[in-house]
């Protein structure tokens, strides 16, 4: 966000976009434009403003869902895998963090997230 043409762009996708403080963990601060207020979106724009070169915007990814048991029986959810690689090596599976609120985009256990069994068949 620190190049202006960027920012300016970014500013009229915001609804389309995600846009992350640089230095937070977690998943703090992260406004996902198209489930987000039109406050929230205010907010991150003028944050952004005085100090640019705290945010990055990015293209919302679509995330796969995957059946998960919410209480009463399974609905999709959102997932990603975070695979795991020492050097040049892959590991034969990974953690699979899920957004447990429906409709969520948010995997980060810190932010309403959870993780689900990763099975890797050979």
């Amino acid at each position: 966000m620190a190049d202006p043409e960027a920012r300016g762009e970014a500013f009229e996708r915001l609804e389309e976009l995600v846009v992350k403080p640089r230095a937070e963990l977690g998943g703090r601060g992260v406004v996902i434009g198209r489930q987000s207020t039109a406050e929230e979106r205010r907010e991150v724009m003028e944050a952004a403003r005085e100090t640019p070169e705290d945010y990055i915007a990015q293209e919302t990814v679509q995330l796969s869902t995957h059946p998960t048991f919410c209480g009463a029986g399974l609905e999709p959810r959102h997932i990603d895998l975070r695979a795991y690689a020492y050097g040049d090596q892959i590991a034969p599976g990974g953690l699979t963090r899920v957004a447990l609120e429906r409709g969520s985009l948010v995997v980060n256990s810190t932010q309403g997230g959870g993780a689900k069994d990763t099975w890797v068949l050979a």
